[in-house]
């Protein structure tokens, strides 16, 4: 106890400590702040357009009275809602498309044509509590611990404590501990208070928290390694300083780099062209080269495909879903291999610890790869029963009614 009262009375005589862990209070704080802030925003964007899409749908109701163009004026509001924990590690929701308006048309056209519009941010990512936690903790902690010997043996200390130390090492220890616990509680005290604020769940920040003590804890033996080392503090720093860009800069890049050779993937933009000039060719063709691979794909309205005039809307969605199959094996391969470029980048990860801890905080806040994919499948899960609602009353040339509208399916998000 002796020992643990003069290693805090000098923690708060060290003023470049105290600077440090204050830094990392007020990044962490800050990080939590725009995290709880940018999930704020998108809730309230998305009460808002849930309230007008349900406007929109009663008003288009009311002014087209015929299936066809039901079908086709009326969107569809679908949404990924972000969960509690997604405050600390924001994800694929920076590049991958939540929200989407759809129609019974074509769904690949509508679910990639908003790739485009997606910044692709800088590779270390975005200021979230992953990016403060991974990324900046660690250059503190280095910043803390790289001079715990160095420092003493530079006074001419070194050997006068180590020789008065009751157990060999043990001033070196008490300190190091004070500062990792400390850092700790910078990190750690913010994201609790932010994961209260939203909502969170006790068993997802405790998890949390587990991985960043553990990620901190990583980084405390890599910085007792080198601090052992009959090295001045400078060269601890530069040594340090570089296993940290190796580790959480060039080892992601070289990764993403070597991944993406690997697993080449059609892109997104090359789905929608294909697709939107599968639909317009429709147009020239005979009606029968849009009906035959409708009705393989359909076989039960196979009685129904008779078109006798210039137009149908029965013929107009039929080539829209041709469309759709047109494309299918590229967005199959699409969606596969972003499946597996995860796989290896979750493999490759384990070869830098921040860009493990930064996949571990997102699977837990529900921003991950997985996510986003499982949102793009309960989109065309949706769709298909779009089709599935107006493809009997379109075929079967049924009269429209309030009481058949109201059967209509509806959207409903995946809890979180």
């Amino acid at each position: 106890m002796t020992g643990l009262i003069r290693e805090i009375r000098f923690l708060s005589s060290d003023r470049a400590a105290l600077l440090w862990l204050g830094i990392a209070v007020l990044v962490a704080a800050l990080s939590v702040v725009l995290g709880l802030r940018e999930i704020a925003s998108q809730r309230t964007v998305l009460n808002e357009l849930i309230e007008i899409d349900r406007v929109e749908r009663e008003v288009v109701t009311g002014l087209y009275r015929d299936w066809g163009n039901a079908a086709y004026y009326t969107f569809h509001l679908t949404y990924d809602s972000p969960s509690d924990f997604a405050v600390a590690a924001l994800g694929q929701r920076d590049t991958s498309p939540w929200k989407h308006n759809i129609r019974a048309l074509a769904v690949e056209g509508q679910i990639y044509e908003t790739d485009a519009e997606n910044p692709d941010f800088a590779l270390i990512g975005r200021f979230d509590f992953a990016f403060a936690a991974n990324l900046l903790a660690p250059l503190l902690l280095i910043l803390l611990l790289h001079d715990l010997r160095s420092s003493e043996r530079t006074a001419g200390r070194y050997e006068l404590l180590s020789a008065t130390a009751a157990v060999h090492g043990s001033p070196w220890f008490a300190r190091a501990v004070l500062r990792v616990g400390a850092l700790m509680l910078c990190l750690i005290v913010p994201l609790w208070a932010g994961g209260l604020l939203a909502g969170t769940g006790v068993s997802d920040m405790a998890l949390a928290s587990l991985i960043v003590a553990l990620h901190i804890g990583f980084w405390w033996g890599v910085c007792a390694i080198v601090d052992r080392v009959a090295w001045s503090s400078p060269v601890n720093l530069t040594v340090l300083i570089g296993a940290w860009l190796a580790l959480a800069v060039i080892v992601p890049a070289a990764v993403k780099l070597s991944v993406d050779a690997a697993v080449p993937l059609p892109d997104g933009g090359d789905i929608l062209l294909t697709q939107r000039e599968a639909v317009n060719d429709a147009w020239d063709l005979p009606k029968s080269a849009t009906m035959e691979p409708f009705i393989e794909r359909h076989p039960e309205w196979a009685d129904y495909t008779e078109v006798s005039q210039p137009f149908e809307w029965k013929w107009y969605y039929a080539f829209q879903q041709v469309g759709d199959q047109t494309v299918e094996p590229l967005s199959l391969a699409y969606r596969e291999g972003r499946i597996r470029r995860d796989r290896l980048a979750g493999m490759y990860a384990w070869l830098s610890p921040p860009a493990l801890a930064e996949r571990a905080l997102q699977a837990i806040a529900g921003t991950n790869l997985a996510a986003s994919l499982a949102y793009e499948q309960q989109v065309r899960d949706f769709h298909a029963a779009l089709r599935t609602y107006y493809y009997p009353r379109l075929f079967r040339d049924e009269a429209f009614s309030d009481a058949s509208i109201g059967q209509r399916p509806e959207f409903r998000a995946a809890g979180k």
